[in-house]
């Protein structure tokens, strides 16, 4: 089994964590589970002018059914929110709904139907279908346009590290991917996804979602989060409510680490945290305090890294919260 995993590829992992060690503002993950971080290269330091999307989405997308859905007559399927790469939408399904879905992805629903969460990974497809199925066996559909981003991509003329297999690594590792895993998977019926996130700390943008080293032609992994470095030791706060699924000090890669869940599939993870300050099984209102920016895991400096993902799929915070 061991052997197994210490073949897999770093993009692999990083689909099945989610999480990212960072070093010098940017993310970065073994390139197999069963090995060493490989040596950084040169780290990039994004400017106040890549803090933007590229190019900057629209914060009025609104998407509603055709208008033969929208009649009166008719079940209604609404919704609103950042229809690009790495954006989301929340919306209203119609009454009697039993199940509903977004591509191949199932979303968490209530009894007959009622609000529902749903997002789009950073890569993607520019087309995806929106589909709730009645108690009747009707199925009402939306054809969602994505659109596409330019991401900060960084061309360097240097071999991309492979790093070297080591049982001792992965023998330490993968309890700590275990942890995250399952604290990914819990459902705690926390509600924080329906409101406006606010910025858990406020700074210097150090690393930008979706961002990316090509190596000789060769794609890294992208940035699967926010950089944000205020300074060491500064508070940072929950960003919406949730309930706390994973505080834990000492990983590897993410040092101190926050996992919050905020419901329908919805969770943020916060990085490097010089200082805890929750609990397992907490449940946290937004702007509540839950611990302190550091340079714990790997990290070559104070920052909080914050990601955000719904089920595998990886969001950018800056759709969440706007610009500071």
């Amino acid at each position: 089994m061991i052997a197994m995993l210490g073949n897999l590829r770093g993009a692999a992992l990083a689909a099945a964590l989610g999480l990212l060690g960072c070093a010098s503002g940017e993310a970065s993950t073994p390139e197999s589970a069963g090995a060493e971080p490989a040596k950084e290269q040169p780290a990039y330091t994004a400017t106040i002018e890549d803090a933007r999307p590229q190019p900057k989405p629209a914060n009025d997308r609104i998407g509603t059914a055709p208008a033969s859905v929208m009649a009166k007559t008719k079940p209604q399927l609404s919704f609103s929110g950042e229809l690009t790469q790495g954006g989301y939408i929340r919306g209203r399904l119609p009454r009697g709904t039993v199940s509903a879905t977004l591509g191949d992805q199932t979303l968490s629903i209530g009894e007959g139907g009622g609000n529902f969460f749903a997002a789009f990974d950073r890569d993607s497809p520019g087309n995806l279908t929106l589909s709730a199925t009645l108690e009747s066996g009707e199925t009402v559909t939306e054809k969602l346009a994505i659109s596409p981003r330019e991401w900060k991509i960084q061309r360097v003329n240097v071999a991309r590290g492979t790093g070297r297999s080591s049982e001792a690594w992965w023998k330490k590792r993968e309890p700590e991917w275990l942890a995250i895993k399952a604290a990914r998977e819990k459902v705690t019926g926390a509600e924080g996804w329906k409101q406006d996130f606010i910025w858990p700390v406020k700074g210097r943008i150090s690393g930008l979602f979706g961002r990316q080293r090509i190596y000789r032609g060769e794609p890294g992994s992208y940035h699967s989060g926010i950089d944000i470095a205020p300074g060491n030791g500064v508070p940072f706060v929950s960003p919406a409510d949730g309930v706390v699924v994973l505080a834990r000090t000492g990983f590897s890669l993410e040092g101190g680490l926050i996992i919050i869940d905020h419901g329908a599939g919805l969770n943020s993870a916060f990085l490097h945290a010089s200082k805890i300050a929750v609990r397992e099984g907490q449940a946290v209102k937004q702007g509540e305090y839950i611990g302190n920016v550091g340079a714990t895991g790997r990290a070559t400096g104070p920052h909080l890294h914050w990601g955000l993902k719904w089920h595998d799929t990886r969001l950018d915070p800056l759709l969440f919260t706007g610009p500071q």
